[in-house]
């Protein structure tokens, strides 16, 4: 069921309004005692959903039992950053999920139906886990608070994604990120519907329909300095909000263009990317936008290790970003890539498949360190003074000699694809 569907894609909804509406549903929801928030963490602070979450605790109150940021494999949330996301929500209610200890097992979707899902990309079962905190916690509403976004896993970000992989377990995020790399990231990335959509799908109907899930799904457009950059808010306890909030974000955040771009220039903010884990959004949401032979420049000046912790950090510099006809071999003949399969997927994903040119620009990260995973390197001061990020417009502009760059201040708001490429994964 869909209680809210509110949306503005050309003007967006005032702060004012999103106030209103969404207090004027939650009395529709039940008389709750005890609530449990599951927000984004600080890598979708654009999300919106720091201030839902804050306007949550203030409807509910002391019945607010607790809040579990949705970290999946991402580092802990810093004080600074909860103070700066949630505003006046007391740091005393958040919990922090240990995506390697803090599960339960619902249930397992077995080996012939992964299969099934995947089209023969994966052969394994699939467990279905959740943080034990939505089992042993006696709520009796969970909200499920985040936006809903073209995702390089998942297709849209949002739903369910944020239960199953934000406080899932290192076999459930490990095999769920696999599947969408075998299957293809350029076939699932701005689709709602997809194996990887579809394994949560059925992980939802057959062994997670007990819990007393709400999802709050947001739409934030992409451009910089927006005054109303909420687009969208959907309330809803079943796949409906997810489409509809779906369809909405493919027309906010997809930046369909005619012709590939040859030359990229992507801004990774400080605050916000500190591995290339997270800063390789600039790699995927343009891939399918960059010409063959292309340039991909990536300014990074927040990015100090690889991954998001030391044991991920140390595979991905043991086997670099390959494409994916070297790293699948090697995902079913190593042990350790055997047992952390979503890292596979990650350098997969990070990989030009061969096709473009990829220059990570940093100041933390050396030359050797990042030439030896893969990629080209250019120091950060040089490259913040040949393109001068803070004086660069999104889309077009123009170096001193008269080359023509494609500048992307966040590439975690949108996509960015050539319009044949992308129809043509569709078919």
């Amino acid at each position: 069921m869909i209680w809210l569907n509110a949306s503005d894609p050309d003007n967006g909804i005032p702060p004012h309004e999103i106030r209103e509406k969404l207090f004027s549903v939650l009395p529709q929801l039940g008389a709750f005692k005890r609530v449990l928030i599951i927000p984004p963490d600080y890598t979708r602070v654009h999300s919106r959903a720091g201030h839902i979450t804050e306007m949550l605790w203030e409807f509910y109150g002391s019945k607010t039992g607790a809040i579990l940021p949705a970290l999946g494999t991402h580092e802990p949330m810093k004080p600074e950053e909860i103070r700066k996301m949630f505003g006046k929500v007391p740091p005393s209610l958040f919990h922090v999920h240990n995506w390697r200890t803090d599960t339960v097992t619902l249930g397992r979707i077995p080996e012939s139906q992964v299969e099934e899902i995947s089209h023969g990309a994966v052969h394994y079962s699939w467990p279905v886990q959740v943080n034990k905190l939505l089992v042993e916690g006696n709520f009796d509403a969970i909200f499920s608070v985040g936006q809903v976004v073209p995702h390089e896993v998942a297709g849209m970000a949002g739903y369910n994604k944020n239960l199953f992989v934000g406080t899932g377990g290192a076999e459930a995020i490990h095999k769920s990120h696999f599947l969408g790399a075998a299957y293809g990231m350029e076939r699932i990335m701005g689709r709602a519907s997809n194996p990887v959509r579809e394994l949560f799908r059925q992980a939802g109907i057959k062994y997670a329909g007990h819990l007393p899930v709400i999802y709050i799904q947001t739409v934030v457009g992409g451009k910089p300095n927006d005054p109303y950059p909420l687009k969208g808010l959907f309330v809803g306890d079943d796949q409906e909000c997810f489409l509809e909030a779906s369809e909405l974000a493919l027309r906010v955040n997809f930046t369909m263009l005619n012709e590939p771009l040859s030359h990229v220039v992507v801004y990774l903010r400080p605050d916000e990317y500190r591995t290339t884990w997270l800063g390789n959004k600039s790699i995927y949401r343009t891939r399918m936008a960059l010409a063959d032979g292309g340039k991909l420049i990536v300014i990074a000046p927040g990015v100090a290790r690889f991954g998001e912790d030391l044991g991920m950090d140390a595979l991905i510099r043991k086997y670099g970003y390959r494409p994916s006809a070297e790293i699948l071999p090697l995902a079913f003949s190593e042990k350790d890539l055997q047992d952390n399969l979503g890292v596979a997927a990650h350098l997969i994903h990070g990989s030009s498949e061969n096709r473009f040119r990829i220059v990570y620009c940093t100041e933390h990260l050396g030359e050797k360190e990042i030439t030896g995973v893969g990629y080209e390197y250019m120091s950060l001061k040089d490259a913040s003074g040949l393109y001068r990020p803070e004086s660069c417009n999104d889309g077009w502009n123009v170096l001193p000699d008269g080359e023509r760059f494609y500048y992307i201040s966040n590439p975690g708001l949108g996509l960015w694809s050539v319009r044949d490429r992308f129809e043509k994964k569709e078919e």
